[in-house]
């Protein structure tokens, strides 16, 4: 069996991304569905700070937090109103369409949970880890690719690494508001970014890490 791919595939350009971490603490998140796509969501999205979702569906699998703004009803152009972010994860692809054409009109950034290359949503999750402090993304364009390089990615993760950015959370603000001039601060970041510094960390705690700063 030979494999032909399709030339209109070939073709489509591959979209840019521009990857960033966004603050949702204050921000209105809808989200459109209410199984368990949608449930996964919300749980990644009240993990990384959000503070105000709200999810609509004519009926609801079990798996959503409490803590969530619930609407039992069908999809309207009117639950968009007001929103930061749009999540278009029902199981019908004319709805995810119809959320994703009214998010645009009203230039809301919408995603869509189960992928169009005619009416695809404007942004992506990608896969991550975290420990501590550390968040780790990778999209690789497919799925499993992703699945595996994060996994490969968080098998070699050294915990130190967290370690110290935690520690930077009580040094950093000391460095800035020390009277050492610009330059000499953002010498005392790097010399912090070395394994040097993360064996110091590892052997003695904050405090000796405090201590090889000062003898700096």
């Amino acid at each position: 069996m030979t494999f032909q791919p399709n030339p209109a595939t070939i073709l489509r350009p591959v979209p840019h991304t521009y990857p960033l971490m966004l603050d949702l603490t204050h921000r209105r998140i809808v989200l459109i569905g209410g199984g368990g796509v949608a449930a996964r969501k919300v749980k990644e999205l009240l993990a990384s700070g959000a503070t105000d979702i709200c999810v609509i569906a004519p009926e609801f699998k079990a798996g959503f937090p409490d803590s969530i703004e619930r609407r039992t009803q069908c999809y309207d152009l009117q639950d968009l109103e007001g929103a930061d972010l749009v999540f278009a994860a029902t199981d019908s692809s004319a709805v995810n369409d119809a959320v994703v054409r009214d998010a645009r009109a009203m230039g809301i950034l919408v995603n869509r949970a189960d992928g169009s290359d005619e009416l695809p949503g404007d942004f992506t999750t990608p896969a991550k880890f975290q420990s501590g402090s550390i968040t780790v993304t990778v999209s690789a364009g497919s799925a499993a690719l992703t699945a595996m390089v994060r996994d490969r990615l968080q098998e070699r993760f050294d915990p130190a690494w967290a370690a110290m950015a935690d520690a930077m959370k009580v040094l950093r603000p000391m460095i800035k508001a020390s009277d050492r001039d610009g330059e000499k601060r953002a010498e005392l970041f790097r010399a912090l970014a070395t394994s040097e510094a993360i064996d110091v960390l590892r052997e003695k705690g904050i405090d000796g890490l405090k201590d090889w700063i000062a003898s700096r």
